[in-house]
């Protein structure tokens, strides 16, 4: 029996043992068990109060330093995209009103399709009919939307797919349809007039 204890103790001092020689290896390289703590580091920071001024930014230029953005070919393409987003969402912006949409529209018509002052005319009688140039019309009983009152309204996803919410989207698609359809705008008021519909 005696022998049966001491080699319980044996066993028990055995795993006591290695059980603290882990702990000790854990405590004095903390690797060994994956527990690599960063140990944390102090950097000075010289500011002063001049340096914490935010200047406000006038140009480009400015913004990516005293660079010509047009003097390589990257920055070309960066500041023509950049002009040309600026561009689009003035005029996205310009169309949520009715006057807006109705010079939108007007630009579009005779700068792209070169249609003349006559067809805008025709135009902007059958939308002021249509929507009242009002890019959140809907017809209730028919589904018709927007300014142009597509139906299905999802006719104009041709054009893109924010035409809920973006009023150019729907003139350039209420243009392309009267372009594809009738050739110009007063050939399609002449249908609104004899049908009520164009």
């Amino acid at each position: 029996m005696k022998t049966a204890l001491l080699k319980r103790s044996k066993k028990s001092v055995a795993i006591w043992g290695a059980t603290t020689a882990l702990l000790l290896v854990a405590t004095i390289l903390p690797t060994a068990n994956a527990l690599e703590i960063a140990t944390p580091s102090e950097v000075e920071l010289d500011v002063t109060k001049s340096s914490a001024v935010v200047e406000p930014v006038e140009s480009a230029a400015q913004l990516f330093g005293e660079d010509d953005l047009a003097a390589t070919a990257s920055g070309a393409i960066f500041s023509s995209e950049l002009a040309l987003v600026s561009t689009v969402s003035r005029q996205v912006e310009l169309a949520r009103t009715p006057i807006g949409a109705k010079k939108v529209a007007k630009a579009i018509l005779i700068n792209e399709y070169g249609f003349s002052e006559k067809e805008y005319k025709c135009l902007n009688t059958l939308w002021t009919k249509e929507s009242h140039w009002n890019y959140k019309a809907r017809n209730k009983s028919s589904g018709a939307h927007g300014i142009a009152q597509a139906l299905p309204a999802s006719k104009m996803n041709v054009v893109s797919t924010d035409w809920r919410t973006n009023p150019v989207t729907q003139i350039r698609w209420g243009l392309r349809y009267i372009s594809i359809r009738y050739e110009t705008p007063c050939k399609a008021l002449a249908k609104h007039k004899r049908s009520n519909y164009y």
